[in-house]
């Protein structure tokens, strides 16, 4: 069988780029698994190709996603934000992307780390990888996706709902999601999330 790349991706070499080197590899970096969130939830209702293009407008606002500094971000710092066109100009995603700041900083507090409380939400702790033989079969959302969203809105988070969830996790490796003839695709079959 010939080796393609997922075919979301397209030709954007932006997109490409994303795909080849980041989607879907394991993260276990806060600042990195932060960045995530927030992207993620900003992307809410947008393409991702949009937030890629921001992306760095996005660091620059947000203390290159220091969830400890974004937390200590004040309302007069959400109106510079609402001015700064490196960002997706929406009151309430500024908003919810320092409120979840704060609860990310807790939920480190609590597990040591982002990454060992997301995690915990896996059977045996362990990362998923999907048997996706075409883009019909990639799931938007999961048994797993709608746990965490579930415990994280009620810890406080916003713009995370199980869809937003999902996406996250396959960004950032919880769940691969590569199509099984993908160069990037990992290898080892452990469970479906479907």
């Amino acid at each position: 069988m010939k080796s393609k790349r997922c075919e979301w991706c397209g030709e954007d070499p932006l997109y490409v780029k994303y795909h080849d080197e980041e989607w879907g590899r394991v993260v276990t970096d806060d600042r990195t698994l932060f960045e995530f969130l927030t992207l993620e939830s900003a992307q809410a209702g947008l393409s991702w190709i949009t937030i890629l293009k921001k992306r760095e407008g996005y660091r620059e606002a947000f203390h290159d996603f220091d969830y400890r500094k974004v937390g200590l971000m004040t309302a007069e710092d959400e109106e510079l934000l609402y001015k700064f066109d490196g960002i997706v100009k929406n009151r309430r995603k500024i908003h919810s992307a320092i409120v979840n700041a704060r609860l990310f900083g807790k939920i480190v507090e609590e597990y040591g780390s982002f990454y060992d409380y997301i995690i915990s939400f896996f059977p045996g702790r362990r990362r998923v990888v999907n048997d996706v033989p075409d883009m019909k079969s990639v799931a938007v959302s999961s048994a797993i996706s709608d746990a965490i969203s579930k415990d994280m809105y009620r810890r406080g988070f916003r713009f995370f709902g199980t869809v937003i969830c999902y996406s996250f996790l396959q960004a950032t490796g919880f769940i691969d999601d590569h199509l099984n003839d993908c160069p990037c695709k990992s290898r080892d079959f452990s469970a479906k999330t479907s």
